[in-house]
């Protein structure tokens, strides 16, 4: 059928939010993302924290059971209004291996000029559209948990510099950050004092131990989101969620009504 004019109607985000939450080790990723509405998480590997008890499918170590539990969630009957996958830079090794199982491979590099990478696109789109299932027939929130690297970046305007970005190889990171709605770094804020003594000065770190989440992108380091957050906002343990659900659809409440 043609489309017209008549077909025009209104849209707007009122969907669960997709989000990466990103950063170096130890800074409460897992801890935020518990802070989430009824999260369920997918561990591709174990990194609570102590005494932290969370509704896990247990240490996943193979695509196929990330598959299975997003399946499960998909068909089954539950409560759940957050997935957590914990984490993404895990589960791309999985996603290596799947992939080489499937082409007889023995390395992701076996078939050379980067041609594994590009085979590998096709099971992270396995796995976005059972994210965006979840999110589009299930009204789940998609949260997924990544570490931090440090990479050169070649800005043709200025010198080269550091950043801090998501640790995946670069085609896995651009299929994820291309799909999220938000992208968003924990990191403690660091700034650098410059001692002198001895006829020589050097820099040195210092910071408190305040821990931020960074939601707009910067030189320093990649991040963003569709929801008009601040540039940054301060993480309290326990207190993450509710500073950034005012910028969120109220998916969750929507969710208890419908199931009252």
């Amino acid at each position: 059928m043609a489309l017209s004019l008549a077909n025009l109607r209104k849209v707007r985000c009122d969907q669960p939010p997709r989000l990466v939450i990103y950063g170096p080790e130890k800074m409460g990723k897992t801890s935020l993302a518990s802070e989430f509405p009824s999260p369920v998480f997918i561990q591709t590997e174990v990194g609570q924290a102590a005494g932290m008890e969370l509704d896990s499918f247990g240490h996943l170590v193979t695509f196929g059971q990330v598959l299975d539990a997003l399946g499960a969630l998909a068909t089954e009957d539950h409560k759940f209004l957050t997935v957590v996958i914990d984490s993404l830079s895990e589960m791309e090794k999985m996603v290596w291996t799947e992939v080489c199982g499937r082409n007889k491979w023995p390395s992701i590099e076996t078939p050379g000029y980067g041609k594994g990478y590009v085979e590998a696109d096709y099971a992270w789109a396995e796995f976005i559209e059972a994210c965006n299932y979840l999110r589009s027939e299930r009204n789940m929130a998609i949260v997924m948990i990544a570490h931090s690297t440090i990479n050169t970046f070649n800005d043709p305007e200025t010198q080269s510099y550091n950043r801090y970005d998501i640790d995946l190889h670069k085609r896995g990171e651009a299929i994820i950050k291309r799909e999220v709605d938000g992208i968003l770094l924990l990191k403690k804020d660091v700034t650098v004092k410059t001692e002198s003594g001895k006829g020589s000065t050097r820099a040195r770190g210092d910071g408190g131990d305040t821990r931020y989440i960074y939601t707009q992108g910067r030189p320093a380091y990649a991040a963003g989101n569709r929801y008009n957050m601040p540039d940054r906002l301060i993480y309290k343990h326990g207190e993450g969620f509710k500073i950034l659900q005012p910028y969120f659809p109220d998916w969750a409440q929507s969710s208890s009504k419908k199931a009252a």
